[in-house]
């Protein structure tokens, strides 16, 4: 909370208390007011709170204790306190914090660096091949951490100098930034899926398997959009011959580099082959797959650090190692979320190791900026799921849901409610604040209605990308602007989404109309 809010802050909490107080000394406040009433009365309350510039777990907090007060007593604040600690200590949810010290150190060393120069080397030659590489190394940083403010802070610093200084349109490139870095919402291990699988007790394996499909074909979308609207104004992206800029060639050792990536994966299935021989089981087999062939890329990864030659293979195999370990463990059902993220801490700090790039003070900067997203996640849970919990024990779900479900409507017009629902707070709201407060909601109603959970998780996650990027709040702009050149101002960055979004709203349109986009792998 910025500090010019805070006087407003605590006024708004103070005319709160003046309002709240003297119902409870009246006593039976529960019998003169419905659900409904309640119902709207949080809505405003809410809303009073966080334009107030109260921090939204202490906004949700606070409403959630004094209704479960009035209406229950302490008896009711203690079943609350109970929901709250279940959820934060359930064993998915550990995995969050390790992923997000993954992302910090990863995006304090070099490795991202070199993923960006040799994807770069392969497909910079070509035009709009920057802002393609930036959309590819998107979706392979989504799939190390999962978290999106990171990825669009290092892909600021990366790649957006390259394409200012190749001559490309600021929009094109601020835009190509900030939707492939909000990519983590889809990709595999995203943090999104993780909490919302939690929250409506569906399974996070298949969220992940479900999110594949539709997360490859916002990351398609989003380079055939380059490769049509820089084909129809190349003036837009010129080639780097156009701007005068030497960009490396791509010679015969980076063609032969593909074997190189591929190797220690040979190797390592070659070693899991000879353990099935031995009697192991499957996930014997697949753990010595995974480990072998991370292992032996480690070692490749070493030599590379000594050489200056394939500087594809020395930019590509550190991310893929962790991707080898991190996605490989879970779907291979060797461990599970929270080992598997504390295997890619591993893994990174391993990498950053054997570049030389290991210090005291990037360990200690990338605790502390986990030490902080934890803490925000952590208070917003907490406060959310307090409200979530008072306006289910007042009877505020059933109602919704009732009302809801008696509308003389087709079912999926409730599901397009529910996206014009989620598209509007996400425009005021951070997505773990709307996931608390709306599944337990909305999903016994989706149930209800006899749609998939899991479609519908997909859908939430498509929505909460497009939330990254809508004014007033879309923190993506937030995030670049923090790294931005000074020319580059938050109206510039707005602007640049606007064709993101549309691309982005096609994709759900696209998911809703056709279920079986999202439920193909799993089925």
């Amino acid at each position: 909370m910025k500090s010019v809010h805070l006087p407003i802050a605590f006024f708004a909490l103070t005319v709160a208390l003046a309002l709240v107080v003297p119902l409870v000394l009246l006593g039976d406040f529960r019998a003169d007011l419905g659900v409904g009433t309640l119902s709207l009365l949080l809505l405003v309350g809410i809303f009073v709170l966080l334009v107030a510039g109260v921090p939204l777990g202490f906004a949700t907090g606070f409403l959630g204790a004094i209704i479960i007060w009035l209406n229950f007593g302490e008896p009711g604040l203690g079943l609350v306190m109970q929901r709250v600690y279940d959820l934060v200590v359930t064993h998915a949810i550990i995995a969050v914090p390790f992923f997000i010290v993954m992302a910090s150190l990863l995006e304090r060393s070099g490795i991202a660096k070199d993923m960006y120069d040799a994807l770069n080397v392969a497909m910079g030659k070509t035009r709009g091949g920057v802002a393609i590489v930036t959309t590819v190394m998107a979706v392979i940083m989504a799939a190390m951490s999962g978290i999106i403010g990171g990825e669009i802070v290092l892909l600021g610093l990366v790649a957006l100098p390259q394409m200012l200084r190749l001559g490309y349109d600021k929009h094109l490139a601020i835009g190509t930034i900030c939707a492939g870095g909000s990519l983590g919402t889809m990709i595999p291990p995203s943090v999104v899926l993780i909490i919302y699988g939690l929250v409506t007790e569906t399974s996070i394996t298949k969220l992940f398997t479900a999110s594949f499909i539709p997360g490859l074909m916002l990351a398609g979308t989003y380079i055939l959009y380059i490769v049509i609207r820089t084909r129809m104004n190349p003036s837009l992206a010129p080639l780097p011959e156009e701007s005068g800029v030497d960009v490396e060639q791509l010679d015969v050792n980076s063609r032969m580099e593909l074997v190189f990536n591929l190797t220690p994966f040979v190797i390592g299935f070659a070693c899991a082959v000879v353990v099935s021989f031995l009697g192991f089981g499957r996930t014997e087999q697949i753990a010595t797959l995974i480990f072998s062939s991370a292992t032996t890329a480690l070692l490749l990864v070493a030599w590379l650090q000594r050489t200056d030659d394939y500087p594809i293979a020395k930019g590509l195999l550190p991310p893929l190692i962790v991707v080898d370990l991190v996605l490989g463990s879970i779907y291979g059902g060797v461990t599970g979320y929270a080992e598997a993220a504390a295997m890619g801490v591993v893994a990174s700090l391993l990498l950053i190791w054997v570049r030389s790039e290991l210090s005291t003070v990037m360990v200690l900067e990338g605790l502390e900026q986990t030490f902080r997203s934890v803490g925000t996640i952590l208070w917003v849970t907490f406060g959310a799921t307090v409200l979530a919990g008072a306006f289910s024990l007042s009877g505020g779900n059933r109602f919704v849901a009732n009302a809801i479900v008696g509308l003389d409507v087709a079912p999926i017009v409730i599901i397009l409610v529910m996206m014009c629902i989620f598209f509007i707070l996400g425009m005021f709201m951070d997505w773990i604040g709307i996931v608390l407060l709306t599944m337990p909601v909305f999903m016994p109603i989706v149930k209800q209605l006899g749609y998939d959970p899991i479609w519908f998780g997909i859908l939430f996650s498509v929505n909460m990308q497009i939330a990254f990027l809508t004014p007033p709040f879309g923190s993506a702009a937030f995030y670049l602007k923090s790294v931005a050149p000074p020319e580059i101002d938050l109206v510039t960055i707005y602007r640049s989404f606007g064709p993101f979004i549309l691309l982005q709203a096609t994709i759900l349109a696209i998911l809703v109309a056709f279920p079986q986009i999202s439920l193909f792998l799993v089925r």
